[in-house]
């Protein structure tokens, strides 16, 4: 049974900084592409990150670039978000994803863990 366990959401203020981690079990983590989602409050779940199997080349949407950092540790069945220079609109449940490869769906997902980042 595949099972993702998303860990390290809390409340933090502007300008501070998280690192979420989700630890995989149940499948075959190196030959896996990671993401991770978020889904703010009234609005609909959106890819923030996501890193490939074969050459962990890290993909982040511009909304996060250059303050968000995906990788992976392999040996540890874990990828991780750092999360820097927080703002109030990365408010959100953040969402661990797992898929084969490129272009195929998502098909593991986390519980998700609360970020909340106020004033």
């Amino acid at each position: 049974q595949v099972e993702l366990v998303e860990s390290g959401g809390g409340s933090v203020q502007v300008g501070g900084s998280l690192r979420l981690s989700c630890v995989a079990s149940g499948l075959t983590f190196d030959r896996k592409d990671f993401g991770w989602f978020r889904r703010a409050p009234g609005k609909e779940r959106e890819l923030v990150a996501r890193i490939d199997w074969r050459y962990s080349v890290p993909f982040h949407v511009d909304a996060v670039q250059g303050r968000f950092t995906i990788s992976r540790d392999n040996a540890k069945n874990t990828v991780y978000l750092q999360m820097n220079s927080l703002k109030p609109e990365d408010t959100a449940v953040y969402y661990c994803a797992a898929r084969a490869a490129d272009y195929h769906p998502w098909e593991h997902w986390g519980q998700g863990t609360q970020v909340t980042v106020s004033p």
